[in-house]
């Protein structure tokens, strides 16, 4: 990553934010801990998630500008969250990143600060 830029002109900005999305929730819909949280409609998601991502990559606020304060854990917590509910919730995005083709210190830096909020949301032992 360059010198003060944000993770999202690093992954390269709105078009990589949304394949990364698009990479993303079909893993999600096949994984046997999560598939079953998400609706089957799940375009709506996809949406707030690239929405959420941008912002919180550093782009634009669309997520706030749109829904108000994240408020991510809260929005979470009428889910059972548990740590392996967080690991698979990475392990997919991990596989996504790869998908795209993020270089590996970039993945590893993304994964590590997703890493904080995906813990954050487990509710459940």
């Amino acid at each position: 990553m360059k010198p003060n830029s944000t993770i999202y002109e690093a992954l390269g900005g709105e078009d990589s934010v949304r394949r990364l999305v698009a990479a993303f929730y079909p893993r999600v819909q096949r994984n046997a801990l999560l598939g079953p949280l998400f609706p089957e409609d799940i375009v709506p998601v996809q949406e707030k998630q690239y929405m959420f991502l941008s912002q919180f990559f550093g782009g634009p606020s669309l997520y706030s500008d749109q829904y108000g304060h994240p408020m991510m854990r809260a929005r979470h917590m009428h889910f059972p969250v548990t740590k392996e509910h967080a690991d698979a919730w990475l392990q997919c995005m991990n596989e996504a990143l790869q998908e795209i083709e993020i270089e590996d210190s970039l993945r590893n830096f993304v994964l590590e600060r997703l890493s904080g909020p995906a813990y954050h949301f487990v509710n459940t032992p």
